[in-house]
């Protein structure tokens, strides 16, 4: 007879192996290159997380970049910056390829070089030797010219605010031609060289006339602009009128600080926009941003703007889809996902990961109310939330409640036993599971999910993370997903995996069939 010690029935000998440790040495499947070079961009801000440090996540961006074709980083800064709306990190990707690929840098650049700071962020970082060149380079130049000369008037001034380098530096180290007395003026007054005033845009010679107490409406430029000059409530009102829908939304504390509200109208302008449809979908906003201004709005702010503001979340998470009716989703409520969203750095946002978290489950619950909540620590907690509440506040509900050790494998275990009829799971985390950590051939959240779909042979796993790192719990393939990201835009990949419509390399097909 076999030697039954040897020869024992194993629960979780059809495992995939786990071939790694997480940043808590628990075991880990790792991504392959191109999956974590796409988690990274669409989580990486190149900020200390709760699990790395800034330069790590640099380190580890790069070293992923030198082993991957030059069209797979153009493809995938693409996705980030137009998909997932990140910053950072395709801005590092379009300089990786000012060295690798120029000549695919020059379809790429227009698309993710976009604004005045996606523009400086590109330039500080060739110019800081990161990616192995200190100095623009003739392509490069030629495309930053190409910008500037692109640009309107009210745009460049609007680049202009903002240093390390500002607009002004940009000006001085590509050297542009001017095709315009009235550029070349603008270009004089950005860089404190002498300039025929006559000729500068009726833009800035309206704010140099202000600026110098000549009389004459507030000028209609950025407002960081104007916020050294002695202004009173008319003139802020005056401000809020024209603002624009991001500018609203940072600065409602300080419209109703300089007495914006007291002014007849204000708040019903102000309400109006911000839950104007066309205007959200311009902005590019993340959700997660309409939440911190919601968390964080003053008293003083009336609750007609307060309840827009609601509104607009709702707006935003509109292309949140219906997925099903047996649909399960499970916000990540630890220790770790108390860490700011973008990390560690000199002006953080207050938004932790778990409210992101929160946000996302509570738009599933909004967009399919038959869906199970399941918030996890150590072991899910038991939160009521009702699909009838607003959104704000069911994600406030889920964020105020957790706080111990991560156990990603918790809700699978609870549907487990249960014996829960389940469709769709979709868990969303940090990824950094160590509470359940064992010594078996893989990890406990597979070895859970596989009993869950010895019951339910047609369910599918949804793991989005919302931190940069090159693990998860759960291993890529047919029935299990893994995407990275904090936009709503991510549940449009959700929901094409949940009806079985992505190709088989699932994530990373949607990015490789971005156009070059």
């Amino acid at each position: 007879m076999a030697n039954k010690t040897l020869f024992q029935s194993m629960g979780g000998a059809l495992l995939p192996a786990a071939n790694t440790r997480n940043a808590e040495a628990a075991p880990a499947y790792a991504f392959e290159p191109r999956h974590a070079l796409a988690q990274y961009a669409s989580t990486g801000c190149l900020n200390t997380t709760f699990y790395a440090t800034d330069a790590q996540q640099l380190d580890t961006v790069l070293a992923l970049c030198e082993s991957l074709e030059p069209e797979f980083i153009a493809r995938v800064a693409i996705h980030a910056r137009e998909r997932l709306f990140m910053k950072d990190v395709p801005a590092l990707l379009c300089a990786v390829l000012s060295r690798r690929a120029p000549t695919l840098l020059e379809r790429v650049f227009p698309r993710v070089i976009d604004n005045g700071r996606m523009l400086r962020t590109f330039v500080q970082i060739v110019r800081s030797g990161v990616v192995g060149r200190k100095s623009l380079g003739s392509l490069p130049k030629r495309l930053v010219r190409g910008w500037l000369a692109k640009e309107t008037d009210e745009a460049l001034v609007a680049a202009s605010v903002g240093q390390k380098p500002s607009l002004a530096d940009i000006v001085r180290m590509v050297h542009p031609r001017p095709a315009t007395a009235s550029r070349e003026a603008l270009f004089g007054w950005l860089l404190g060289s002498p300039y025929n005033g006559a000729a500068l845009p009726d833009l800035i010679r309206g704010y140099e006339a202000y600026k110098s107490g000549k009389m004459g409406e507030v000028p209609a430029v950025p407002f960081q602009m104007l916020t050294q000059l002695p202004l009173g409530a008319p003139e802020w009102a005056s401000i809020a009128k024209r603002g624009g829908w991001q500018t609203t939304r940072m600065n409602l504390n300080t419209f109703a600080r300089h007495g914006v509200f007291d002014q007849d109208g204000l708040t019903e302008l102000v309400a109006e926009r911000l839950r104007d449809r066309e205007a959200i979908r311009r902005a590019r906003v993340f959700p997660y941003q309409l939440l911190a201004a919601w968390a964080t709005i003053d008293r003083r702010v009336p609750a007609a703007v307060r309840r827009a503001l609601e509104d607009a979340i709702e707006i935003a998470i509109e292309n949140v889809p219906a997925l099903g009716r047996r649909v399960v989703v499970c916000p990540d409520v630890s220790g770790s996902m108390r860490a700011p969203l973008t990390g560690l750095r000199g002006a953080t946002t207050a938004v932790r990961c778990v409210d992101v978290a929160g946000l996302m489950a509570s738009a599933v619950l909004c967009r399919n109310p038959e869906a199970d909540v399941l918030p996890f620590e150590h072991d899910v907690v038991d939160v009521r939330l009702s699909a009838r509440d607003s959104v704000m506040t069911n994600a406030a509900a889920l964020a105020r409640v957790g706080g111990g050790g991560t156990n990603c494998s918790a809700p699978l275990a609870l549907l487990n036993r249960r014996r829960a009829a389940v469709d769709l799971v979709i868990l969303v985390s940090d990824n950094e599971s160590w509470v359940d950590a064992g010594r078996g051939r893989g990890t406990a959240t597979m070895h859970e999910w596989n009993r869950l779909r010895e019951r339910n042979p047609k369910a599918r796993l949804v793991c989005v993370d919302v931190q940069p790192s090159g693990t998860t719990q759960a291993v890529e393939r047919e029935d299990v997903l893994n995407v990275g990201g904090f936009s709503d835009q991510v549940f449009d990949v959700v929901a094409e995996f949940a009806t079985g419509r992505l190709t088989s390399d699932h994530w990373i097909g949607v990015i490789e069939a971005v156009s070059l």
